[in-house]
């Protein structure tokens, strides 16, 4: 049993104490951090935490606390700071993506674990499924081959589903592509050198920013990948995975992931198709710790045995994730010139 603390209880580390924590066996729970009255009050009265256990400073929590992980699910912007101080004290980590909002701050905080001899992991929960899992193992056997072209295609459409970032900068690529470009580098097993994108805004768009984008991605073992990504796509709206589909030697890779909103949910959905013979779908084994509680039973799994399993999203493997994320933006900015990912990465 690992022992944890909590930093951050607003709207989405309230989802996390909810709806992800509980179902962990794995982790046990010594204390709540957050320095807002009412998000403590809130956890207190709706999830029934006892007030012993809510505290207003990190280090207030470290001293009163035996807590060996930090479960850090709070803004963005407050990442670096808050898992740098958590390392500092000598906790493992646990943080929501994108866990920092530069290259040179993911690398500061990837060498501090380092150095104090602690587990940085990026909750990337997206590989946490099914249809990931099954692809990515798929692969690296060698099914159908070398993989030659991969394209993915996510549509949804903000203003009918809620979205609340209207006045975010790069609110497809910053926001919602690092879920993409994670997978893309998971299933593949294999590292980007180079990308092109461009990004634009809808005429009618209420976003202040582009929610629209078109990359090429080129790997280090030659495959070619096209991303179309949108917040207003009127077509019909694809899985939180988005739609892939993978062209390799001898036959071609189809799936999907995440296939769920509001009161719709759906199975990842896997189908492979040899060159000149039918598709055949293939049925995929449910995951035992699915989506955020597979990032959380992941890390309180190394913490306990010091075994890092496949696919694990440590901070050192997610800058290569980071730097998709930043090589995009960059290329946009230049209406769409190639940038290697190694500019970015330095």
């Amino acid at each position: 049993m690992v022992k944890a603390i909590q930093i951050g209880l607003g709207h989405w580390g309230f989802s996390w104490s909810k709806e992800v924590i509980p179902k962990v066996h794995a982790v046990e729970m010594v204390g709540y951090v957050d320095t807002s009255p009412d998000a403590t009050a809130r956890v207190q009265g709706e999830l029934g935490i006892d007030p012993k256990l809510c505290f207003t400073s990190l280090d207030e929590a470290a001293k009163r606390t035996d807590a060996t992980l930090a479960i850090c699910t709070l803004r963005t912007e407050a990442h670096y700071p808050v898992v740098k101080r958590c390392l500092e004290l000598g906790y493992n980590v646990i943080v929501e993506k994108p866990f920092t909002t530069t290259i040179a701050q993911g690398k500061e905080l990837v060498a501090l674990a380092a150095q104090q001899g602690k587990v940085l992991m990026v909750s990337q929960n997206y590989r946490h499924q099914p249809g990931p899992i099954a692809v990515a193992e798929l692969i690296a056997n060698g099914k159908f081959g070398a993989m030659n072209m991969v394209s993915l295609d996510f549509r949804r459409h903000g203003p009918t589903q809620g979205y609340r970032y209207w006045d975010m900068p790069d609110p497809l690529l910053a926001d919602m592509s690092i879920h993409h470009f994670d997978l893309m580098r998971y299933v593949l097993g294999d590292e980007p050198v180079r990308l092109s994108c461009r990004t634009w805004n809808p005429p009618g768009s209420p976003f202040h920013f582009h929610p629209s984008g078109v990359a090429t991605i080129e790997f280090s073992r030659g495959t070619m990948l096209s991303y179309r990504g949108s917040w207003m796509n009127s077509g019909p709206v694809t899985p939180w995975a988005g739609e892939w589909v993978m062209d390799a030697a001898e036959g071609q890779i189809r799936w999907s992931s995440r296939d769920h909103f509001r009161d719709k949910a759906g199975p990842d959905v896997l189908t492979l198709q040899p060159i000149d013979q039918s598709a055949e779908t293939v049925s995929l084994s449910p995951v035992k710790y699915p989506d955020r509680t597979g990032t959380l039973n992941a890390i309180a799994g190394v913490v306990d045995t010091g075994i890092i399993p496949t696919g694990f999203s440590s901070g050192q493997d997610n800058l290569g994730s980071l730097a998709l994320v930043q090589a995009s933006i960059m290329s946009a900015s230049r209406g769409g010139d190639w940038v290697e990912i190694e500019e970015v990465l330095g």
